[in-house]
């Protein structure tokens, strides 16, 4: 992270650039919360380097210097903006929380955020087989449906094995959560993630090829559902950083249950 917050007199001064600022396009956004680093960072531990402040829109030396495009699409109905702040001087009443506690808030957010992200991959993902079997119904091809065909059968049934894995997992990690909280259902919230969005993926994919060029065409939703779902795999964290939580967490669990 490369933007800053600098202490100066009774403000503080943001300097950077923010790709994916979601909302900033929106006409009645008035203001962002915005992370960055604090200057003085020697010997502070690495999450407690940044902070998060809130900056009006129409402080000098903001600007929104484009909307930017997932796959060539605008993620309706206000996008993603990349903004520039240049100088901008902001009151120290506007820092959230106090200096270093940007990481903090941020995970308070992300965990539930990931598994919102989750659910609703999971409905697009049956609204998915709901085309798959509609258009496989209607269409022939070698003088029968080609939902007749054992090979697209065979498809439709691991789409709908993975879409209920992948339900069993998550509604797993709300338990976890339920219980416990987010901060200690960490490693669940992390293999949803990881395991919901790539199945997503592959959910569309096949949908599409049962649709042929259609498929990625404007005639049907699912060359924009498929930029939504692999975006996911970046979206709150790429898979790589939910893999090794992961992969940390079991090596604890693994040496704690083994008294290693």
């Amino acid at each position: 992270m490369q933007l800053t917050i600098i202490e100066e007199g009774d403000n503080y001064i943001v300097n950077g650039r923010k790709w994916w600022s979601t909302g900033a396009g929106n006409p009645t956004c008035k203001f962002g919360i915005v992370m960055g680093k604090m200057a003085s960072t020697n010997g502070v531990p690495k999450h407690q380097q940044h902070s998060m402040i809130v900056v009006p829109f129409d402080t000098p030396g903001v600007k929104i210097v484009r909307m930017l495009q997932v796959f060539g699409y605008h993620d309706l109905p206000y996008g993603h903006g990349e903004l520039l702040f240049d100088q901008v001087r902001v009151p120290k009443q506007n820092l959230i929380l106090g200096e270093g506690r940007g990481f903090e808030i941020a995970q308070g957010r992300l965990g539930p955020g990931r598994i919102h992200h989750c659910m609703r991959a999971i409905g697009l993902a049956e609204r998915c087989l709901e085309y798959f079997v509609r258009r496989t119904l209607e269409r022939k091809t070698f003088g029968k449906r080609i939902i007749e065909h054992q090979v697209v059968q065979h498809q439709l049934a691991e789409c709908r094995i993975a879409i209920d894995q992948s339900r069993l997992l998550t509604l797993h990690c709300a338990s976890a959560i339920d219980k416990y909280g987010a901060k200690e259902a960490r490693k669940q919230i992390a293999m949803i993630k990881v395991a919901v969005p790539r199945m997503l993926c592959d959910v569309i994919d096949k949908t599409i090829q049962v649709h042929g060029g259609a498929g990625v065409s404007q005639d049907f939703p699912l060359a924009q559902w498929y930029a939504f779902a692999r975006t996911l795999r970046l979206a709150d964290g790429p898979d790589e950083v939910h893999l090794g939580t992961v992969a940390k967490s079991e090596i604890r669990d693994q040496i704690r249950k083994s008294k290693l």
